[in-house]
């Protein structure tokens, strides 16, 4: 089954760090841009960070400093390591990966997790 899983949302302090993680479950040829949206309650989802095959990353201006996204092709696993957390960065996290062609069927498809809650609080 072609999913993307996530994991490692919670409730950290202000200050705190939280690390993400996503994986591409299924048979993939390729996947170009994996990366992390998110989306608090009443606004928009928002880019938070993307990573291309390549290495071409894009964030945020609100996370540059940090957040780091990072990427493991072989695994199909895409991370986003958050630091210095503020109660703004509340919201459900969702992984994406872009043009994902699947190896059997041959389509290229655009993944969303299911989401992953980060809580930022004292």
């Amino acid at each position: 089954q072609v999913q993307l899983v996530e994991s490692g949302g919670g409730l950290v302090e202000p200050g705190g760090s939280l690390r993400l993680s996503c994986v591409a479950s299924g048979n993939f040829i390729s996947i170009g841009a994996m990366g992390w949206y998110r989306q608090a309650p009443g606004k928009q989802r928002e880019l938070v960070a993307v990573r291309t095959r390549d290495g071409n990353t894009n964030y945020a201006d609100s996370v540059k400093g940090r957040f780091t996204i990072s990427r493991d092709n072989f695994k199909n696993t895409v991370y986003l390591q958050m630091t210095s957390l503020k109660p703004e960065d509340t919201a459900v996290y969702y992984c994406n990966a872009n043009r994902a062609v699947e190896a059997r069927s041959l389509k290229n498809l655009n993944l969303w997790g299911q989401g992953t809650l980060v809580t930022v609080s004292s």
